[in-house]
């Protein structure tokens, strides 16, 4: 009888999908679905195991897809919680008010850099956001104009579905077009796993996936600091490329929901952010 009732449950826990934040959650829901940022998913993943090893009853699944996907998904009723690595927009937030009558709730969940990466081997030590800008804007195009050697830059990007893109571009290209010759990838692994093999090459994501990959120190200004992403530059709003990370849902949080939420955001929650390699809120 055991087994039958464990085999329900995961049955059960399987057949739900998100409706939780759409269509109002409620204290018998056994299953949350988060979907949305692939810049949030590791940490996002972390979170959910060992929430689940302390909550043996509930069960929470977490895709990627980029955090447009997850906001479409949050505005259709196809998740209860959206990861969302960049703020979502007015007419997003519109798009769930008119179809629910219910306000976004916008919850900080951690802190981030975006790191720019560059192979090991780089001479490259430092860069400013103009430069970035001139470099993803394609009026830079060897490293020898940046401090580097005599190489065509071969530039990687994120897909225009990733929130880690859409604040690129604000932040950095203030809304300039990409160059054509910029490379997209499907994630931040991937831009890193490129960048690593290429030794001319750029590349930009969360810091929590900097491996076999150098992280340049970036520069606000010519006048300015040269600054590394590290968790007390970003806490310190030092690092020019800092940035919150989100949780989304329907109305406010409820039930088993607000109960997950509320334990992310909790001192044994953010430790989980550290651990992970990104960071926690700060008090600022």
């Amino acid at each position: 009888m055991r087994k039958l009732g464990w085999l329900m449950l995961i049955l059960a826990s399987m057949g739900v999908h998100g409706c939780g934040g759409g269509k109002g959650s409620s204290p018998a829901v056994r299953s949350i679905t988060i979907k949305g940022s692939d810049t949030m998913v590791i940490l996002g993943q972390r979170w959910a195991e060992t929430y689940m090893k302390e909550s043996p009853d509930k069960r929470i699944q977490v895709t990627g897809g980029g955090s447009g996907t997850g906001i479409a998904a949050l505005i259709n009723g196809g998740t209860d919680i959206c990861e969302a690595s960049r703020p979502m927009k007015d007419k997003e937030k519109e798009m769930v008010r008119s179809r629910y009558s219910k306000d976004v709730s916008e919850i900080p969940v951690a802190l981030d850099g975006i790191a720019m990466y560059v192979p090991e081997s780089s001479a490259v030590q430092t860069i400013t956001l103009a430069q970035l800008k001139s470099i993803y804007t394609g009026s830079i195009t060897n490293w020898r104009d940046v401090g580097g050697k005599d190489m065509r830059i071969v530039a990687y990007s994120r897909e225009n579905n990733s929130g880690t893109y859409v604040f690129f571009k604000e932040h950095v290209l203030k809304n300039e077009d990409f160059a054509r010759d910029i490379q997209t990838l499907p994630g931040t692994a991937a831009v890193v796993n490129a960048v690593s093999k290429d030794p001319a090459s750029i590349g930009y994501g969360g810091i929590a996936y900097a491996t076999g990959v150098r992280a340049l120190a970036v520069k606000k200004d010519d006048a300015s600091e040269a600054v590394k992403p590290s968790m007390e530059a970003v806490e310190a709003g030092k690092y020019p490329l800092s940035r919150n990370l989100y949780f989304y849902t329907v109305g406010s949080p409820e039930g088993q929901i607000k109960a997950f939420i509320d334990w992310v955001l909790s001192p044994e929650g953010q430790k989980i952010c550290q651990a992970v390699g990104y960071y926690p809120l700060n008090r600022r």
